[in-house]
C-alpha cells in the first residue's frame, strides 16, 4: 500500500544544478529515515544521503558540500538538492524511505522506481 514516487531527474551539463523530489502515499503510521541512494551502470547501488526524523544527516564523502538532503514530514517529502554535478554522479536515483505500515510492528524499507540523472557537456 506504501509507494514512493521520484521526480526531478534529467539532462544538466556539468557544474548544473537539480532538485529531486519524492513523495511517499498510501497507508502509512509514519516514516523514520528517509534517503536517497544511486546506482550507475556496472556498479551497485549505493547510499547517497539520508536523513532521520529527528534531522540528523549522513551523506556519503564524494558529495558533502554540493548536495543537500531535506524532508518535509508534513507532506512526506523528501528532497535532494544537488548542486555542482560533475559526470560521476551520472545514475539513476532511488528515493528510499523506512515506513511503519499496518498491518506490521516494525519498520520496513520502501523504494521508488528511480529517476534517472545524466550529467554530460
Amino acid at each position: 500500500q506504501v509507494q514512493l514516487v521520484e521526480s526531478g531527474g534529467g539532462l544538466v551539463q556539468p557544474g548544473g544544478s537539480l532538485r529531486l523530489s519524492c513523495v511517499v502515499s498510501g497507508r502509512f503510521f509514519s516514516i523514520s529515515t528517509m534517503g536517497w541512494y544511486r546506482q550507475a551502470p556496472g556498479n551497485e547501488r549505493e547510499l547517497v544521503a539520508n536523513i532521520t526524523r529527528g534531522g540528523r544527516i549522513n551523506y556519503i564523502d564524494y558529495v558533502k558540500g554540493r548536495f543537500t538532503i531535506s524532508r518535509d514530514n508534513a507532506k512526506n517529502e523528501v528532497y535532494l538538492q544537488m548542486n555542482s554535478l560533475k559526470p560521476e554522479d551520472t545514475a539513476v536515483y532511488y528515493c528510499n524511505a523506512r515506513v511503519l505500515s499496518p498491518p506490521n510492528y516494525y519498520n520496513m524499507d520502501y523504494w521508488g522506481k528511480g529517476t534517472l540523472v545524466t550529467v554530460s557537456s
